[in-house]
């Protein structure tokens, strides 16, 4: 979109009459200093590099490990995705064109640079819907099915066809011309009698990719909080529930912190443009070239601010990135051991095989302690006894390690999905 050019209004440029006039009024008055535009090049870059890297590092973590490929992770891997695509192929295009006002990279990137923001911020934003309604279902409906892997990634599917086809109308109607001394992105919407196309398409998308996912999330959210946070299941206050809880909450904490800072980074982005569409007046002053680039920084910005989250609030994921940038001097030495702890069922049955070692280690223990009534033959079965039962893996160093192993696993603090 070229929200500094309003393709509307533009007459009919092949008109040689109308040249000079053309000249007057379609000259690139958006001219900045040199050091402006150093300033925000590297703000612009900042947001690159650490998009793409934390996003590309996120998608290691999740592909490279198979404990963390879960329904949540895989969304959070598309999220990644299409976070990282967006910076990569849009920011710095972006940036340079609101910087010159002028297109230098032809008509097919025209066209794709207009489409492709539209899905890609369609896919993140209801990959977090996802995640959100997932989170719904497992807390306040844990006797329903979860949805398996393959499940997961149809779902991934239809949100990227839905978002291509919410993005197409950008797409269609895109094209370059050549004004008197540059040249320009935009997009030629059909006029109609009946209604203003433009503005339903551009209410529409805001209602689509923003308002709308925002007001099932926070209802899921809020639901979801009111359940981990303000309730209590009476009579289960076992350590095993405790830790599940905690576990649940560092999820759902996580996961609307990501949505609040989503909210927050496009709000005035949505804002700018749903204004430029019902008051262009307001945007042909020169001012507004800056109020747009620190509008679009703060948008694009969305796209670094997630792998920190991840990194800050969720264990694995923070082993993940030691790993990951283990050779970098100021990154602090991590256990890799995080990201490969052992599955909740294997958990339950330690548990189930310590309680049943311990029960047979203590009625052994009776037994040896009580008086037979046969004498010596009566002393020595027990002692066989016994035996027989530490052979089958009931020994004091069996218990001890299983004990070991299964407060280590606890201590991880690590039961999220």
């Amino acid at each position: 979109m070229d929200p500094l050019f309003n393709s509307t209004d533009v007459p009919n440029w092949t008109n040689s009459s109308n040249t000079t006039n053309n000249r007057t009024l379609y000259w690139n008055q958006f001219v900045q200093p040199v050091w402006r535009i150093v300033l925000w090049a590297i703000a612009y870059s900042c947001i690159v590099v650490v998009s793409v890297v934390g996003n590309v590092t996120v998608i290691w973590i999740i592909m490279a490990h198979k404990r963390m490929r879960t329904v949540t992770n895989y969304f959070l891997l598309n999220l990644a995705f299409a976070e990282a695509s967006m910076s990569a192929f849009n920011t710095v295009i972006n940036f340079t064109y609101a910087v010159h006002n002028e297109w230098y990279f032809g008509l097919v990137y025209c066209r794709f640079h207009n489409f492709f923001p539209i899905a890609a911020v369609f896919a993140s934003i209801y990959s977090m819907t996802a995640i959100a309604l997932d989170r719904y279902m497992a807390i306040i409906h844990p006797l329903q099915q979860r949805m398996s892997s393959t499940e997961t990634k149809v779902v991934v599917g239809v949100i990227w066809v839905l978002a291509l086809l919410l993005a197409f109308p950008q797409y269609y109607f895109s094209n370059t011309d050549e004004l008197p001394g540059r040249v320009v992105c935009y997009i030629d919407w059909p006029e109609y009698t009946v209604c203003d196309f433009k503005k339903m398409y551009y209410v529409c998308v805001a209602i689509l990719i923003y308002f709308l996912p925002l007001l099932v999330m926070g209802c899921a959210y809020l639901v979801v909080g009111l359940t981990l946070w303000a309730s209590e299941i009476p009579g289960d206050s076992s350590d095993r529930y405790k830790e599940q809880l905690t576990a649940k909450r560092k999820v759902v904490k996580m996961m609307i912190v990501v949505v609040c800072t989503f909210a927050i980074c496009w709000l005035p982005y949505h804002v700018y443009f749903l204004l430029h569409q019902f008051f262009p007046d307001m945007f042909e002053e020169r001012f507004i070239q800056q109020v747009y680039l620190a509008i679009m920084w703060l948008a694009m910005s969305s796209t670094m601010y997630n792998p920190i989250i991840y990194c800050c609030l969720n264990d694995r994921f923070r082993a993940g990135f030691k790993q990951a940038f283990r050779c970098c001097p100021c990154v602090p030495e991590g256990s890799y051991e995080g990201l490969e702890l052992k599955s909740t069922r294997c958990l339950q049955t330690q548990t189930s095989v310590y309680k049943a070692s311990r029960m047979e280690t203590t009625v052994s223990t009776v037994l040896q302690a009580g008086p037979g009534p046969g004498g010596a033959a009566a002393g020595a079965r027990p002692h066989s006894s016994s035996l027989d039962l530490t052979s089958n893996g009931s020994s004091s160093r069996s218990v001890s390690k299983t004990i070991s192993e299964t407060s280590s696993f606890y201590s991880s603090n690590n039961l999220q999905e």
